[in-house]
């Protein structure tokens, strides 16, 4: 990743108080050449991506199709999982999108808008969102609206 993406994670993550936490799991991406089945590649990428995450856990697939939430249905979603004690996993696919695995797996469908974002940017605009998220549920003056 750009440094600029690592530094803007870091600079979020450092924000989360101690719990919730938050950590960046990051699953390589397959390379793609001229003549490469790309369909193999997302459900290789999907099953390790599967792997990463607990049976138990709440998993949260980043998708164009899944339901646009507004600050306050994110907040209030992470109100919940933390109410729960759940562990939650954000999925974001690589350059070709998430496996059809990952989309059945998924407990939600979150999609973070219209536009077509690349993956950097899709990395900072997660963390940002749940750190504002939390800062709702705690009535924290970081979100303003």
């Amino acid at each position: 990743m750009p440094s600029w993406v690592s530094d803007a994670w870091r600079e979020y993550s450092k924000r989360f108080p101690r719990n919730p936490s938050i950590e960046l799991i990051e699953l390589a991406t397959a390379r793609r050449g001229r003549n490469a089945d790309i369909s193999r590649l997302v459900e290789s990428e999907g099953d390790k991506l599967l792997a990463a995450i607990p049976d138990h856990a709440v998993a949260v697939a980043l998708d164009e199709r899944g339901e646009a939430w507004s600050t306050k249905t994110l907040a209030e979603h992470v109100r919940g999982w933390m109410a729960g004690g759940q562990d939650v996993y954000f999925m974001i696919g690589g350059p070709d999108g998430l496996s059809s695995a990952c989309i059945r797996r998924a407990d939600k469908r979150w999609s973070i808008g219209p536009l077509t974002l690349p993956h950097p940017l899709v990395r900072v605009i997660l963390v940002e969102q749940l750190y504002r998220a939390l800062m709702v549920v705690g009535n924290h003056p970081y979100h303003r609206a």
